[in-house]
């Protein structure tokens, strides 16, 4: 074989997505020819956590990554600092703006994202240790394709990790091994049937995609056993990253994330639910690519689109195609500066406020 074996695998891989692309068009455009006004639920005049009526626009924005259409709004409580998408994606705007992010079109990308964070996924099951010795049963909410229960079992050997996610990662995950059992649908539905049955509940990167927060700790409440352990990681809508960078704060992630909750708030809700909060962590969950994506985003907004089913106008021919990778390519050693940047900056990011998220461990009690 020769070295150049390679390239018709990648332009097979390339003709595949050009003909699912193509396949998805139809009922797309079909779908957006009435506008995306109903995506959206009525505008809020309150604060969803405290109640307050004291609200100030933080952030306009569009969908950075997808580029499907709409514009959004996170609005900030001027008395509890919590940050929500307002107005709020309906169930439908849900199910639009997910399509072919994390499974169709988006699933192996994705998939291959997750499946390289090992050393995170290490930290978070290594947070628990001190607390537990060898809990049975573990249930991970909003799992996805099941990569931190795969790299957690290094840590709890003896454990069943099972999973729980709205997507067919989760079926996928429990038919690749990574998964004792794998739940499709929401916590909140499944909660009932799953009482009393966990020794520990995590949500990573969850909470802040939920339509209402309040709901799924009560639910992580009710399957958890008396004395068992809740370990909630979620973006830090304080992060100093998140003034400095603006709508290119990764985190903001708009339209998925709804609800972005400082530590002190989620704190005295767990509270009110019967937690005693054990452990509050903000360095080591921090994810160094603060720059690096916002540069990546940047550079993205600027060049031409890839092709996607949701984009107006004909595929993208050779001459866009090629104008988009030398986009990129001249973007290379900014790319390089910033992820440099965000590899020294990790060092402090804890102590400087620039950690762009925070772990609460708390028990059930």
């Amino acid at each position: 074989m020769t070295t150049t074996e390679p390239a018709p695998a990648t332009a097979g891989k390339a003709a595949e997505r050009a003909r699912r692309v193509a396949a998805r068009r139809p009922g797309y455009r079909a779908e957006l020819a009435d506008g995306t006004g109903r995506f959206f639920a009525p505008r809020r005049t309150d604060c969803p956590w405290c109640g307050s009526a004291r609200l100030r626009v933080r952030l306009r924005t569009t969908d950075l990554l997808q580029h499907k259409p709409g514009g959004f709004v996170l609005d900030e409580c001027q008395d509890c600092a919590h940050v929500f998408q307002n107005p709020r994606l309906t169930a439908e705007g849900l199910e639009f703006y997910y399509r072919d992010f994390y499974d169709g079109l988006g699933e192996q990308r994705l998939g291959g994202v997750f499946g390289t964070r090992t050393t995170a996924y290490r930290s978070r099951a290594r947070s628990v240790a001190p607390h537990t010795t060898a809990p049975g049963r573990w249930l991970d909410v909003g799992t996805g394709h099941g990569h931190f229960c795969e790299t957690a079992r290094e840590v709890f050997p003896d454990t069943a990790f099972d999973g729980l996610d709205l997507s067919e990662g989760v079926e996928l995950a429990e038919r690749n091994g990574r998964l004792a059992h794998g739940y499709r649908g929401t916590l909140p539905a499944l909660a009932p049937g799953l009482a009393g049955r966990y020794e520990v509940v995590s949500m990573f990167h969850y909470l802040e995609h939920s339509t209402d927060p309040d709901r799924e700790l009560a639910a992580a409440r009710e399957v958890l056993r008396p004395g068992g352990l809740l370990l909630i990681e979620v973006p830090d809508p304080q992060s100093r990253y998140a003034r400095l960078l603006g709508r290119w704060w990764l985190p903001w992630l708009q339209p998925q994330h709804l609800h972005l909750m400082p530590a002190a708030n989620l704190r005295r809700r767990l509270g009110e639910l019967g937690f005693t909060v054990l452990l509050e962590q903000h360095g080591e969950p921090h994810d160094p690519v603060d720059l690096l994506a916002a540069c990546w985003l940047l550079l993205d907004a600027v060049a031409p689109r890839e092709d996607a089913p949701w984009l107006p106008g004909d595929p993208p021919g050779r001459l866009r195609r090629a104008l988009r990778g030398a986009v990129f390519l001249a973007g290379a050693p900014a790319l390089l500066l910033a992820a440099l940047l965000d590899r020294l900056a990790a060092r402090s990011a804890g102590r400087t406020g620039l950690s762009n998220a925070y772990r609460l461990l708390a028990r059930r009690e």
